[in-house]
């Protein structure tokens, strides 16, 4: 907190405006608040989530400490200037259960500009090339294997049994009622906590013969390695549950921008404004539901996949500055 407050007040120039994302709310939301009364300058809070909501998941939502810590959280915002939310259900809970008294606007995330989709022709070679789909390339290019992909931070907040449930569910029609169906590459990217016990459950059923049809790899890709993944894959998944059910997943921000479609865990209330049903990707509530769009997808009439493929690539063509620029440029007096 003495860093932060030294770096602010002491090395930092005076300044009009000072931008603070939240979370993390300690010791950012109060410095900045201090910071701002001394030197007369504007806090606007960019929220991307709750502070409080994601310790509720270590601790329960009604522990003691949580609950502080959203008493802090709210009170400490409560004379910012203004407000940029990453959704507009958390927009309507600022306002609305909050009573913030700045203005409170939306401000959606969008890709990075190294997020965009490939052709036919360098998702071929990527594929060929990369170290995690190499030695599967002969059924890519078949249509034999299909690459799934998700990105994961390996904590509490995404439940990968539901992914580990339905894929064993494919592997046994695949292998059984449903030899129509191809294998599953399925990539799994990023670290984290709980990656090793997701691990030892795959490696127990691979071992049973249970995902005959699954090849699973884990990976740590540089930035540039996994937007081409993305704009390779045939299929994204986000098991993003949402701690507070107001934020969005930047991951599939970043698969849309790489003409992704998503499948993703929607029992939250900002998810329609990120995907639209049936359009850029589709949603589910359980493991048999994902199982029923993999099979759906993989097995069924390709044009819906496809289709969800475009739907993804025109909304992947809104960028930061589309969204930035008419909200926060205009706020700061950057844009007219």
């Amino acid at each position: 907190m003495c860093s932060l407050y030294y770096a602010l007040g002491y090395r930092t120039p005076p300044a009009r405006w000072l931008l603070v994302q939240n979370p993390p709310t300690i010791p950012s939301l109060p410095v900045a608040q201090i910071i701002c009364f001394l030197r007369n300058t504007r806090l606007v809070i960019d929220w991307h989530n709750f502070g409080f909501s994601i310790l509720g998941l270590k601790l329960g939502p009604t522990h003691t400490l949580v609950r502080v810590s959203r008493s802090f959280e709210r009170n400490f915002s409560s004379q910012a200037f203004a407000h940029l939310a990453v959704s507009d259900a958390m927009a309507r809970v600022l306002k609305e259960r909050w009573g913030l008294a700045g203005p409170v606007l939306r401000l959606h995330d969008r890709p990075f500009a190294h997020f965009q989709p490939f052709e036919e022709s360098q998702r071929l070679n990527f594929l060929a090339e990369c170290p995690e789909t190499a030695s599967t390339i002969d059924g890519i290019r078949t249509g034999r294997t299909k690459v799934l992909v998700s990105s994961t931070s390996w904590t509490p907040d995404e439940d990968f049994s539901i992914l580990l449930d339905a894929l064993l569910t494919y592997s046994t029609l695949a292998a059984s009622t449903h030899h129509y169906l191809p294998d599953i590459l399925a990539i799994i990217t990023g670290k984290g906590p709980d990656k090793e016990a997701f691990l030892s459950k795959m490696k127990v059923l691979a071992g049973k013969g249970m995902l005959d049809k699954i090849h699973l790899k884990t990976a740590w890709l540089s930035a540039e390695d996994y937007a081409k993944l993305l704009a390779s894959a045939d299929l994204g998944v986000s098991l993003h549950t949402s701690s507070s059910g107001v934020d969005l997943p930047m991951k599939v921000v970043d698969m849309l921008g790489a003409g992704l479609p998503v499948v993703g865990w929607d029992r939250f209330d900002a998810w329609p404004e990120l995907i639209k049903e049936g359009i850029n990707g589709r949603g589910f509530q359980s493991s048999a539901a994902l199982a029923d769009l993999l099979v759906s997808l993989f097995g069924g009439d390709p044009k819906e996949l496809e289709l969800l493929r475009q739907g993804a690539m025109l909304e992947g063509k809104r960028r930061w500055d589309d969204e930035w620029d008419p909200v926060a440029g205009r706020l700061l007096g950057l844009c007219t």
